[in-house]
């Protein structure tokens, strides 16, 4: 009979135990997370040898549209908080030039501009980093962009040569925003 109490006692223990540390569940946490990572990632390279610059007649060396759906594409557009575009221009040539960036919607109207004039070699690597969003230009430009465009214009001759091995003009470009993912 003492076993049987003592046995009933301590499942009675052990019962109220377990039920003084249960606490009420929170469902409504979930509401209250903000997860806002930064991606990072390359948009843009485009390279053109001097050789090419020399052999174009006109002042346009260069100009050609980029498909770039990612910035329009609603996984992105609809969680985007703000960002930065950093353009990188190096030049090798003997050429002076003028770099211009369009952004571009859908019917390829002009969101944004960027013009970036390039001094012929020797110079130093150029950087320009725009910001969209809080703290630079409107957010709704990087939700909106469905193409690139980048148009070169050389500001100088057609037959000077620099004396670099393998002297051309590149541009690089990267993107690093803040997306919402909640």
């Amino acid at each position: 009979m003492i076993k049987f109490i003592k046995s009933i006692l301590l499942c009675t223990l052990s019962c109220l135990t377990l039920l003084s540390c249960i606490e009420d569940q929170d469902f409504n946490q979930y509401d209250e997370i903000g997860v806002t990572p930064t991606l990072e990632a390359s948009i843009l390279y485009v390279e053109a040898p001097e050789a090419l610059v020399n052999a174009t007649s006109g002042a346009n060396v260069f100009s050609r549209n980029f498909n770039f759906d990612a910035f329009s594409s609603d996984v992105f557009a609809k969680r985007v908080l703000d960002g930065t575009i950093t353009y990188i221009v190096e030049n090798t040539s003997s050429k002076a030039l003028e770099v211009t960036i369009e952004l571009l919607d859908v019917d390829n109207n002009v969101l944004d501009v960027e013009i970036i004039p390039v001094d012929p070699s020797p110079m130093a690597m150029l950087q320009r980093d725009v910001a969209y969003g809080s703290s630079g230009r409107s957010i709704d430009i990087i939700k909106n962009t469905s193409s690139i465009r980048v148009t070169a214009n050389n500001l100088g001759d057609n037959t000077s040569t620099s004396n670099e091995p393998d002297p051309k003009i590149i541009l690089k470009s990267s993107g690093k925003f803040r997306v919402n993912v909640k």
